[in-house]
């Protein structure tokens, strides 16, 4: 049968013998085990191994647990593998025993990707191979403390029928690696594809039976990526790790604010976002387009932003603010393009401000005086601004850029410690901080 009569799918039943019982064991009900309280057990402190990347570390939660087997997807030519032969190098260099298992790239082809890594990197054992049998006995006989399989989906096992990379492959080739990392204690790296829309390829059990997942995000052409945790046993699912590509390979980026800010303009349309990304504080600056169009419906680009999210913060916009601007902001007959400088992507709703900030001054043409105005918050659908976490850090990663003013809900400075800063100004409504950050008689100036 080929085609699967449960979820109507092509080429996904696999072929599964029965399973034997083992010489010895007495069939019937299995021996009950009373179970333990929580507070009886007793954990064991594991000291985690460092990678030389402080970025990629943030993201793991503090480094690689021992035993642990973590997942990285991303799109071709992102920079997974270069990712992993850089880490891999410098757990070699600190002692550690490594194993590379590649089954997309031949040895020679790892070795001129590892030469511009450097030393380190050249020390790194590599094994070319595709058959899972072959690389769990060398796994076996070598017992690497990390191990790197480049890709999950090029293996394949020969007591299954099915190419590599099919469902009920990657699912064997998956539990077999994990059973192999539970057992001798040693983490290992699966690196995995991506389909069309940027989602992890293969069955859904292979996010459920690892550790961590991390997804690289980022555009080829541009020199940022950002490495996030959609899960993580091990620590927090808020971080993100900025590195840049380099000649060298990927290059973390420690400070990134100085980075995305550093050439904010002054001009209609442009914004300053004072973001958190887990326990980062991150200054990116948004930008806006609005341009007339006679195109029924008009456009809406998104780019680094939910388009679902502009379409929302259009709406109050549209609906709420802008009353004492002189005419409101007219979006109705106009194509809208919002994008984050940089390639970098933010999913919190403290950037609902700053695009509504950043349309409104493309709208109106107006130039905040001294440069672009920085600002966060949440926007409400009855056009109030709402609290957002970590006010006092976004205001102190401003203040440390020289930022002399930022705009917040008055929620997040009523906050013990945040009005000592001096930087930050409240607004109640959508409305208030549109007149403060853009209406001319306040100080700003229309653009020529």
């Amino acid at each position: 049968m080929g085609r699967c009569p449960s979820c109507g799918e092509w080429n996904t039943l696999v072929e599964e013998g029965p399973q034997r019982a083992e010489p010895g064991r007495k069939r019937g009900r299995p021996e009950a085990r009373k179970p333990v309280p929580l507070r009886e057990v007793r954990a064991a402190d594991v000291a985690r191994m460092s990678t030389g990347n402080d970025e990629l570390d943030r993201v793991l939660g503090g480094g690689i647990v021992p035993g642990a087997i973590i997942l990285i997807g991303g799109s071709p030519g992102i920079g997974k593998s270069t990712l992993t032969n850089a880490a891999l190098g410098s757990l070699q260099a600190a002692g550690r025993s490594t194993l590379y298992v590649s089954g997309e790239e031949s040895a020679a082809q790892i070795r001129l990707r590892a030469e511009r890594l450097g030393d380190d990197a050249l020390a790194v054992p590599v094994l070319a191979e595709t058959s899972l049998e072959t690389v769990l006995s060398t796994l076996e006989g070598e017992s690497p403390d990390v191990c790197v399989v480049d890709s999950v989906q090029t293996l394949h096992a020969e007591g299954l029928s099915g190419a590599p990379g099919s469902v009920g492959q990657v699912r064997e080739v998956a539990a077999r690696l994990e059973r192999f990392a539970r057992e001798r204690g040693a983490a290992v790296i699966l690196v995995g594809h991506v389909t069309k829309d940027g989602t992890l390829a293969g069955p859904r059990v292979l996010e459920h039976a690892v550790d961590c997942v991390l997804q690289f995000e980022g555009e080829r052409e541009r020199t940022y990526r950002t490495l996030r945790a959609h899960k993580n046993r091990f620590g927090s699912t808020n971080e993100i790790g900025v590195f840049e590509m380099r000649e060298g390979g990927l290059t973390e980026v420690s400070d990134p604010s100085a980075r995305f800010v550093r050439e904010a303009s002054a001009a209609p349309g442009s914004c300053v976002l004072c973001a958190m990304e887990g326990s980062r504080p991150l200054l990116v600056e948004v930008q806006a387009l609005v341009a007339p169009t006679d195109a029924v419906p008009p456009r809406r680009i998104a780019n680094g932003i939910d388009r679902n999210r502009l379409s929302l913060v259009l709406a109050v916009l549209a609906r709420h603010a802008g009353r004492r601007l002189g005419g409101g902001v007219a979006l109705g007959s106009a194509d809208v393009f919002v994008s984050l400088a940089g390639g970098v992507r933010i999913e919190e709703p403290g950037a609902d401000l700053a695009v509504a900030l950043a349309v409104a001054s493309a709208a109106q043409g107006i130039v905040p005086e001294g440069g672009p105005v920085a600002c966060f918050g949440e926007i409400g659908l009855t056009g109030e601004l709402r609290y957002v976490a970590h006010a006092e850090r976004r205001l102190q990663e401003a203040g440390r850029f020289g930022v002399r003013r930022v705009l917040a809900p008055q929620s997040c400075l009523e906050d013990e410690g945040v009005g000592r800063i001096g930087i930050g100004a409240g607004a109640a409504t959508l409305d208030q901080a549109l007149v403060q950050a853009l209406r001319p008689a306040a100080g700003a100036r229309r653009a020529a």
